[in-house]
């Protein structure tokens, strides 16, 4: 594939400011500017990317005229309603403004607007400038066909979702069960049910979705969306795979790097990795039971106990008093970890995860098995597919309680069942290799969005 087929050529990219959006996003900008794109980053000023990591971007901030109580991702629902609606006007002027220069000597050529499915506004906007559209779905294709099938969720009574149907089957879409479908509170019951949909006929509106995904990995949901939304799909991930490990960085928080040092003196495959991501919260007796389970197990074990991840703690204040000097070197905690790099050392034996879809795949790719504790929208629908699909990974059952904990890390990291699940790991670490290779699933469809942004720039008569 010409690695510089884009050279003369502009993309404008937006993500959702949630870390498990921009990561992604950031990271396929990178993709296209390694394939000789020019890159423009529009984004709010509420989490706004460090714009000193990617100095070959153009930055390109917009209002979001988002008070500092609404700036918040306690509702990442209402978060992203008042996105919708507040940086319509600022997308249009700022549009405005960067196509007027569009056909400066000087300057590249607009080919498209790339923007995460959350931001469903951005079609209206992009077809009122005649700018062809591209979305980037930061989660799965498993996922995407559940929400895809919201309507008709709520049409057979699965939505919304019922205590007293948790364990029924959703025969519509197998192997899931009621409690595995998507769910999210906010202040408006409605608002998630509302936003997926919406984001999904805006789906349908774009010129093609592009997913942090490969063939091998979710060959049937691609399928079912193939047919479903009746546009280019291109499962070009796993994105970070595309680059050497931890050579692009987008998180929000900074990574405490002192974590691998103590992994360095871990045995081979011994670690029980924890991270519930940057948005889970829990009560502090949920947080004890953790805590003791991870004790309990005998495992050695790297804990991400994020500054907010305890509802009504401030960090790790509600830790029994000498808990840590007690496991005698056995656990190491921090604010937040380098995930690529911790995930893909020698020393980590299990990955305990909220599934959320960039740190399953992360997982995926580097063949550590998981512990499923997912919380809320498509990180249950991960998990599902984690334990029952894939088969790399077990679900924690029921609610967080140390001796179920202390039995699943267990089951995990020294009985049969560890032995198989790794098995899979390996099997699918080694598709994900293979898709990226020349020749492969993701390498393919790289070459055809890049020939595909191409043509949809020259077939566009744009009027502005």
């Amino acid at each position: 594939m010409e690695k510089q087929r884009g050279k003369g050529h502009r993309l404008l990219l937006m993500p959702s400011p949630l870390q498990g959006h921009i990561t992604p996003l950031l990271q396929l900008a990178q993709i296209l500017f390694s394939n000789g794109f020019s890159i423009t980053i529009i984004h709010t000023f509420f989490n706004s990317p460090n714009s000193s990591t990617y100095p070959h971007f153009s930055f390109h901030p917009i209002n979001d005229f988002l008070s500092d109580a609404e700036a918040s991702t306690s509702d990442p629902i209402h978060l992203t309603d008042l996105i919708n609606t507040r940086c319509k006007q600022p997308l249009q002027e700022s549009l405005s403004t960067l196509l007027s220069h569009n056909h400066d000597d000087d300057e590249d050529s607009i080919a498209c607007f790339i923007s995460d499915a959350a931001l469903h506004f951005t079609q209206d906007v992009c077809d009122g400038f005649n700018l062809p559209r591209l979305v980037l779905r930061t989660g799965g294709a498993s996922s995407f066909v559940v929400f895809a099938s919201f309507p008709l969720l709520r049409q057979k009574g699965y939505l919304p979702v019922q205590e007293s149907r948790l364990e029924e089957p959703v025969v519509e879409l197998p192997p899931l069960k009621v409690k595995d479908l998507p769910k999210m509170e906010s202040r408006d019951p409605e608002a998630f049910y509302k936003l997926v949909c919406r984001f999904v006929d805006e789906c349908k509106a774009s010129s093609g979705v592009i997913w942090n995904s490969f063939e091998e990995l979710e060959s049937s949901a691609l399928a079912k969306l193939r047919e479903v939304l009746s546009i280019p799909i291109y499962p070009i991930g796993p994105f970070h795979k595309h680059f050497p490990a931890g050579s692009t960085s987008s998180s929000l928080l900074t990574p405490d790097k002192s974590c691998i040092s103590w992994l360095d003196r871990q045995d081979h495959h011994s670690v029980v990795y924890v991270s519930f991501g940057s948005m889970a919260a829990i009560s502090e007796a949920e947080f004890l039971e953790i805590a003791w389970g991870l004790a309990n197990s005998n495992q050695p074990f790297l804990w991400v106990i994020r500054p907010g991840l305890v509802r009504g703690s401030e960090w790790l204040e509600s830790l029994p008093c000498g808990f840590l000097e007690n496991l005698e070197g056995r656990g190491c905690i921090v604010k937040w970890a380098p995930q690529e790099q911790v995930l893909s050392h020698s020393a980590l034996g299990a990955f305990w995860t909220h599934n959320g879809w960039n740190s399953t795949l992360e997982s995926i790719c580097e063949g550590v098995p998981m512990i499923c504790s997912p919380c809320f929208a498509d990180q249950k629908v991960n998990a599902k597919y984690v334990s029952d699909v894939w088969r790399v990974g077990v679900q924690l059952q029921n609610k967080l309680e140390r001796g179920e904990i202390e039995r699943t890390i267990r089951k995990l990291m020294v009985g049969n069942k560890g032995d198989e699940i790794r098995h899979n790991t390996l099997h699918l670490k080694e598709k994900a290799n293979l898709c990226l290779k020349n020749g492969g699933s993701s390498y393919r469809f790289l070459d055809s969005l890049v020939s595909d942004i191409l043509s949809l720039e020259s077939s566009t008569s744009r009027t502005h």
